[in-house]
């Protein structure tokens, strides 16, 4: 599974999900400064299957019906790693349960 981690998210975090996932970040893939709208356009014509991201302002920009790939909102008290790390077990159950494509919160 093609994962895109979102500028929101600490990079390190790629470290912390299994092997079986190719994940890149926004920056990586040279999309930094990219309006949401724009990125999972882009995300989905990349091959990816997920953003995951701390943003939890996209669901209120997007058209969750019409989204190209599924966005994981990873919700914690901060974003720093440490508080991320716990969520990922819960992100790597979301994207294993989810046949459809939607939007998915997963809170600390």
């Amino acid at each position: 599974m093609k994962l895109l981690l979102d500028e929101s998210i600490p990079r390190r975090l790629v470290d912390h999900f299994p092997d079986k996932f190719e994940i890149k970040t926004v920056p990586q893939m040279g999309w930094a400064g990219t309006g949401n709208g724009e990125l999972l356009r882009l995300a989905g014509e990349h091959g990816f299957n997920a953003l995951v991201t701390a943003d939890q302002g996209i669901e209120h920009e997007q058209n969750i019906a019409a989204l190209p790939i599924s966005v994981i909102v990873m919700v914690a008290h901060r974003t720093r790693l440490q508080d991320l790390k716990p969520l990922v077990p819960g992100v790597v159950d979301a994207l294993k349960t989810t046949a459809e494509v939607g939007l998915y919160r997963v809170v600390a």
